[in-house]
């Protein structure tokens, strides 16, 4: 089959602060472990994002501080990337929406819009605080939802039912910020047309029958109840809207979903263009041969299954109202938008304002990254929503990566380093041996099925299955037995139990890619077998701001996606644990630090 070229379009994280492991576990990992096989299968990838920094949440924490809303999210930023790359998230752009590129194709997408007739003017009652006289954007009210009576509903959407509402529509509304009753006052804006889509939408959402049902049922609901929606507002932060009269006010922005959404292809193009080649984006958005998977947490499933292909739509000309495709000409649609459910926390939702949370940076602190990357991949919450304990992560860690992966590793090198010095020679293979080494070689296709559809899940379990499988061949075979007997047996067991380790090592890469590198050093390797992202210090190219990115060269690792054979003579030293292992204490210990933090 020949290469094909895959967008990995990232959810991009709000730089209002540091992210949790609840969020990696939606956009970071699920994606980089998509990202690392098809590169692993010589598949072109792009994978891309950055952080979100517009919108009301970052101008609040702002005014708290007395400072511009760009500290706040230069701070976060920083923190995000550093988090990001720590996890071995390998994006070959991680940038963020305040960047005069983004800026200016936020622009064009909405320009393209307005061109074709799917975005028009009218006049909307805005909500304003009493107290302070600034507006209160849709997702700082909160009231009793009109249609399922959820009393925490937002003024853009339900968290509950999921439909869409306008703060007018909630009932007893209040400030999310000092609980006041907020007034409404006319103020005039732009609307996305999206019932002008809602054949299109029917139609593209048909054709997608790969989807997790859950995702594809939530999405093909959204269709009954389509309304106007509001692609600009009241807020002094974010893209400024590219029209005469608007473009100087101070007080009028495109709305900050609408310019995140925006960022997987603006993303795309300054990625292109820091590689001095402008048109490079091209092939991932506009190619016969490309498909675009979109990785998000759930309640994101609106933006990416409706508003964002709608803007597609409407920017190519694709609507009820016909039109052409704008500047950039027509943009590919998504492929898939791969949803996962939510993580909690020991029974609990995550929540940042109630210390139950456990972020990033903090749990990479005292735990290795391929620890977390494990937990989230093979009991993550890829279709329903899955809880994270720390008993739950202390036996895995433990009982599958120490006492299974870890132990396969460390007894097939030390025994052979210890007895040979070398990766020895086989000899005749009996039924045994070749039957494990059919296993791992035959492995590659049944998990590479599995990663394609997204199953990570059972991907990562049928990888340990066929770990485990080594494991009993190890032990059946009790190379340790035959050192006096039958040397040249010795040898063909610790060589095929090598072998399997080697691709053990290849099927676990996209899951644990710190440890696959450590595993190659390990049996003799020198090169980069997975490579890790890198944080570059860069300048705005078009207005010289610095900001880093994360970026990386993945077109030099060794990795790929097949049984490699192994070369005897390679010389082996007694290997050092892979993995460490967690002691029972830790439980309490972290049990203790939640408590303590609330």
């Amino acid at each position: 089959m020949s290469p094909r070229s895959i967008l990995t379009a990232v959810a991009w994280p709000y730089a209002n602060g540091p992210r949790h492991i609840g969020h990696v576990s939606g956009f970071g990992v699920p994606s980089d472990v998509f990202s690392r096989y098809h590169r692993m299968a010589g598949n072109r990838v792009l994978m891309v994002s950055g952080t979100d920094e517009h919108g009301t949440p970052i101008t609040v924490a702002a005014d708290a501080e007395g400072v511009h809303p760009r500290e706040i999210a230069d701070r976060n930023n920083r923190i995000i990337v550093d988090d990001l790359v720590a996890l071995g998230l390998s994006y070959d752009l991680f940038t963020r929406t305040s960047t005069v590129n983004h800026h200016e194709v936020s622009q064009e997408i909405f320009l393209g819009l307005l061109k074709n007739g799917y975005v028009f003017p009218k006049t909307t009652l805005g909500a304003i605080s009493p107290s302070t006289g600034r507006t209160l954007p849709d997702r700082y009210i909160e009231g009793t939802c009109p249609i399922c009576g959820y009393d925490s509903a937002r003024g853009d959407q339900c968290d509950n039912c999921g439909n869409q509402l306008d703060p007018t529509d909630l009932i007893n509304p209040r400030s999310k910020i000092n609980g006041e009753t907020p007034i409404f006052v006319e103020s005039e804006h732009y609307f996305l047309d999206l019932p002008a889509f809602a054949d299109a939408l029917g139609d593209w959402l048909a054709t997608r029958k790969s989807w997790r049902p859950n995702v594809l049922n939530f999405s093909r609901n959204l269709l009954h109840d389509l309304k106007p929606r509001g692609y600009t507002r009241d807020i002094d932060w974010g893209v400024r809207v590219p029209l005469d009269g608007w473009r100087d006010r101070d007080d009028k922005r495109i709305y900050v979903w609408f310019d995140a959404v925006v960022g997987y292809l603006s993303a795309s193009i300054e990625w292109a263009r820091r590689r001095g080649e402008p048109d490079a984006w091209r092939e991932f958005w506009q190619g016969p041969d490309t498909d675009a998977y979109y990785f998000m947490g759930k309640d994101n499933i609106v933006f990416h299954a409706q508003i964002w292909p709608a803007q597609l739509l409407g920017y190519n000309g694709q609507g009820a109202k016909g039109g052409t495709p704008g500047s950039y000409g027509a943009l590919n649609l998504p492929n898939e938008v791969v949803s996962s459910e939510f993580l909690t926390q020991e029974g609990k939702k995550f929540s940042s304002s109630r210390s139950v949370v456990i972020h990033v940076r903090d749990f990479l602190s005292r735990y290795d990254p391929d620890a977390l990357r494990y937990f989230i991949a093979v009991a993550g919450p890829e279709t329903q929503d899955t809880d994270f304990t720390w008993a739950e992560f202390r036996r895995r860690n433990n009982d599958e990566l120490v006492a299974g992966w870890g132990n396969l590793v460390n007894r097939s090198i030390s025994l052979t380093a210890r007895n040979f010095g070398a990766i020895p020679a086989a000899g005749e293979l009996t039924a045994a041996d070749r039957g494990l080494l059919e296993s791992t070689s035959g492995a590659f296709a049944r998990i590479g099925d599995l990663l394609v559809r997204s199953r990570q899940k059972a991907a990562a379990t049928e990888s340990m299955r066929v770990v485990a499988e080594a494991n009993k061949y190890l032990s059946d075979e009790a190379p340790w037995k035959l050192r006096e007997t039958d040397r040249e047996r010795m040898a063909t067991v610790l060589h095929v139990a090598l072998q399997a380790v080697d691709d053990c090592k290849a099927l676990l890469t996209p899951f644990l890619p710190h440890s696959a590198q450590t595993v190659h050093e390990l049996l003799g390797g020198r090169e980069t077998w997975s490579a890790a992202p890198q944080i570059e210090e860069v300048k705005d190219l078009d207005d010289g701001s610095p900001y880093p990115i994360i970026t990386g060269d993945y077109t030099k690792q060794l990795a790929t996606w097949n049984s490699t054979p192994i070369t005897p003579g390679t010389p082996l030293a007694a290997p050092t644990p892979v993995f460490k292992k967690l002691d029972d204490s830790i439980v309490d210990e972290e049990l203790a630090r939640l408590a303590a933090d609330r």
